[in-house]
């Protein structure tokens, strides 16, 4: 029996000699390695957290203390040791544990925080309410990982260095290349000393005497000031955080259990908010993680224990847009690129191999990224902010007042739009097609396969004018689906006998429209199957097609309010046309992790689902359903020679 399989709650840590917690931490490296290998997730920043995790949890008292990850990808530690080994091997499957943190796994945990620089917010106001409250409870934020970088956690920062009651602790995991870990006698006796209550006491007393003193009492102590901060820098830089008013505890090495166990206790001691700067390596612990020059496996995807090799997977959509930016990158040279922080995930890496000063990773800063991109394109360059859909809901605010309402050209390429499962309901991009519906002038676009992401990329950075956008999903792609004809700016994929329904697949969603044609038709139902193409502004050879057909139905990965089908049933109406639309989308409703395939069936997204439910309306005499305006009787539409569907027909 391991070390690990008795860890049953956090307090059986304190129980357990330095030996025994060395042989814990390598069991937990194993296990972490061994899962990930098979069930994907993040790998490299939860190597690097093992002996502060066991720190934290050996000082603070979870879940009385409230411990919040930013990312919350680094909490798989903290999930081991909060009893949760036993089903580390369901992580990010169907049903089982999730990749960040759940208030439905766990009272330990607090936040689920996979949209990086929040902790320190939540942090915040949970302190508070525990002062205002007068609970002698702690709450530790630890963020890492790159969060540092986004605005909104140096809005907190200012905050929180104010609440000078706050038991809040800050425990900063800088595994970048930041500065050298501070080490020796004299760094852990300036540590013990800076926060030791009576140390500010002190301070303040000095400080009120000298001053007091005629003529020279105010030079006096600032002289004596400089010299204490000059010589507290030389040994640990803290300057930054305490020209904020936060008091600083480090540089720490974060994998030295002990270092870090009595950093955070001089810190639990002090009453305030205090700053613990821990030095870690991303993939401590597990040499080919160290090894790898890209990210240390910060993600990878299925992989060899042993080796460290992944194994051969195929060309995603990133990929294709990869090749597509550099293609652009060359016969443009006003084309450059913008990331938050997510170069390789998103594709830019090529580009900035390529063309490195015209490409820009801001940091997770997305709104940042928004506003400059405006500027950029102010300045006579044509922007591509390449981004996760999930994360460009943190800009809406930019995209809408910076971008559109000053007419700027800038493109938004969306990955990962749509559902994409594993990651879990934060990751699921299916409100970008609502949110950008409002948004004045903005073109979206949706292609369908890789031909369409080229030609529809080319079009959007012709857009000089307003902001575009193209969104495509998580994963391989489909194969290229031919165009038959056109309707407008629209393609046609299937024509097929009388204009019973006319269905709009939206996106990835066509070839599902393209398998409820082929059901539709196999029970003698006339099926019309267009690609809009550009889904805003909704094309007027569309509307006019709606009109000629006895039922539209709508297809696409987003959330059903406010999306395409939504703005298309809007339209008609406005357009006066009586055909009734029936909108298939995601509901409304945070997604449990699962795989893509599986929570499309989930959620009737399959062409199966959607023919069955079609046939059913065609059944009903179109009558009144989700999502589906009343229209007139059948006899009526039959007598206008529009055609009809036979009633029993099933699939």
């Amino acid at each position: 029996m391991g070390l690990l399989e008795r860890i049953a709650a956090p307090q059986d840590l304190r129980d357990l000699s330095d030996d025994q917690l060395e042989l814990l931490a390598s069991e937990i490296r194993d296990l972490m390695i061994r899962t990930v290998a098979t069930n994907t997730g993040h790998l490299g920043p939860n190597l690097g957290v093992v002996e502060l995790t066991l720190a934290m949890h050996r000082v603070f008292d979870s879940p009385r203390d409230k411990i919040v990850f930013d990312t919350g990808h680094q909490s798989y530690v903290h999930k081991l040791v909060t009893g949760r080994a036993g089903d580390f091997g369901t992580l990010r499957r169907e049903g089982g544990m999730s990749g960040y943190p759940s208030q439905s796994e766990s009272d330990h945990d607090v936040v689920e925080n996979s949209h990086a620089s929040t902790a320190l917010s939540y942090a915040d106001g949970l302190a508070k309410a525990y002062t205002i409250r007068g609970e002698d409870r702690h709450v530790v934020a630890v963020i890492g990982d790159g969060a540092l970088t986004g605005g909104m956690a140096w809005e907190a920062l200012n905050n929180i260095a104010i609440q000078h009651d706050s038991k809040l602790v800050i425990v900063v995991n800088d595994n970048g290349r930041s500065y050298t870990p501070t080490i020796g006698g004299l760094a852990t006796a300036l540590t013990a000393l800076r926060t030791n209550p009576r140390y500010e006491l002190v301070l303040d007393m000095v400080k009120r005497r000298l001053n007091a003193v005629p003529g020279i009492g105010a030079m006096a102590y600032d002289a004596l000031h400089a010299v204490k901060k000059g010589l507290k820098d030389a040994v640990a830089p803290q300057g930054l955080f305490e020209d904020l008013g936060l008091k600083y505890v480090g540089p720490v090495d974060g994998h030295d259990r002990h270092a870090v166990e009595q950093a955070l206790t001089s810190a639990k001691r002090f009453g305030g908010p205090v700053i613990v700067h821990a030095i870690t390596r991303k993939g401590y612990g597990y040499d080919p993680a160290e090894r790898h020059e890209a990210d240390q496996f910060h993600s990878p995807g299925p992989f060899d224990v042993q080796t460290g090799a992944e194994k051969p997977k195929g060309r995603i959509w990133t990929d294709h847009f990869s090749d597509a930016m550099v293609r652009l990158g060359e016969s443009r040279q006003d084309i450059v690129a913008i990331t938050a922080a997510m170069m390789h995930p998103v594709g830019l890496d090529a580009f900035q191999a390529r063309f490195p000063k015209r490409t820009f990773d801001v940091g997770i800063a997305e709104q940042h990224a928004a506003t400059s991109a405006a500027g950029l394109a102010m300045g006579g360059l044509h922007p591509v902010f390449a981004v996760y859909a999930t994360f460009l809901n943190r800009a809406f605010d930019q995209v809408l007042m910076d971008c559109a309402l000053h007419r700027a050209g800038v493109t938004f390429v969306l990955d990962r739009s749509g559902v994409t499962g594993d990651d879990g309901a934060s990751h699921n991009g299916m409100w970008d097609m609502s949110l950008l519906q409002v948004v004045p002038g903005l073109r979206l676009a949706a292609p369908r396969d890789i031909a369409r992401l080229n030609e529809l990329l080319d079009e959007a950075v012709e857009v000089d004018d307003a902001p575009t956008v193209v969104r495509f999903p998580k994963g391989p792609p489909p194969e290229d689906i031919s165009t038959i004809a056109k309707l407008g700016g629209a393609d046609v994929l299937v024509r097929n006998g009388t204009k019973d329904v006319l269905v709009i697949g939206v996106g990835s969603m066509a070839e599902v429209a393209v398998g409820v044609a082929e059901r539709l038709t196999a029970q003698g139902i006339g099926v019309t199957v267009v690609d809009p193409r550009w889904v805003k502004p909704i094309d007027p050879a569309l509307i006019e097609a709606a009109a000629d057909h006895r039922l539209v139905v709508t297809i696409e990965d987003n959330g059903v309010a406010g999306g395409v089908g939504a703005s298309f049933l809007q339209a008609v109406t406005a357009a006066g046309v009586r055909t009734p639309v029936k909108i298939h989308g995601i509901p409304q409703e945070f997604l449990d992790h699962a795989k893509r395939p599986k929570i499309l069936e989930t959620i009737g997204l399959t062409p199966q689902a959607i023919a069955l439910d079609t046939i059913t309306v065609l059944d009903g005499g179109l009558q009144d359903d989700a999502g589906l305006r009343l229209d007139e009787p059948e006899g009526d539409a039959q007598a206008e020679g529009e055609g009809s569907s036979p009633r029993q027909a099933r699939l």
